[in-house]
């Protein structure tokens, strides 16, 4: 459905939270953070070793979806709420009409950013990078035919490309077509210069 909407929310008393903490540490949320990267990792660790460990494609696959998955629930449920103060889920109505929902934490009233810097550039570069990873090993996958692994690779771009989707529409807001916005930019840069 196009009917998007964005709603700017606290998220879970997160002001609070914030509120409490001390400003000295730069990351306030390690385990989050390290999660973040951990499941994302050892996917594409477990990808890259798989074929030297063992010979049984089943296994390796089970692995590899399983930390994606863990991944992809962590990002989307955990992580993305604690470092950066933004989520996103679908939501069913009682005409059983889909929306999808895009939420950012609100800026609170004293200009305190709820996240640390260091936590969103982990945030965002794990969020970012590893998603071209898995592009890059479907196009190896692909030219060099091995088709079985094809569908394993498949399912990490979807995966870490949801959520990336997800956050990136919780960033700039959803009202705002990302293809418009794109190309909107562009001119803009080429105007520039």
């Amino acid at each position: 459905d196009s009917n998007d909407d964005t709603e700017d929310v606290s998220l879970f008393d997160a002001d609070d939270e914030v509120s409490r903490r001390s400003k000295k540490s730069k990351i306030r949320h390690p385990v989050a953070s390290f999660f973040h990267l951990f499941f994302r990792v050892s996917a594409i660790v477990v990808y890259l070793l798989c074929e030297l460990l063992t010979s049984s494609f089943i296994a390796c696959m089970v692995t590899i979806i399983l930390l994606l998955s863990c991944d992809f629930w962590a990002v989307k449920n955990v992580t993305g709420r604690l470092m950066v103060g933004l989520r996103w889920w679908n939501q069913v109505d009682d005409d059983g009409r889909s929306h999808w929902v895009f939420e950012a934490r609100k800026v609170s009233a004293q200009g305190n950013k709820a996240s640390s810097e260091a936590e969103s550039r982990i945030f965002w570069l794990g969020l970012i990078t590893c998603p071209m990873i898995w592009v890059i090993f479907a196009f190896s996958a692909l030219f060099s035919f091995k088709v079985k692994w094809l569908a394993v690779v498949v399912m990490g771009v979807v995966l870490q490309g949801a959520n990336l989707y997800g956050y990136i529409r919780c960033k700039v807001g959803s009202r705002k077509n990302l293809t418009s916005m794109a190309t909107s930019y562009l001119g803009k840069q080429f105007l520039r210069q």
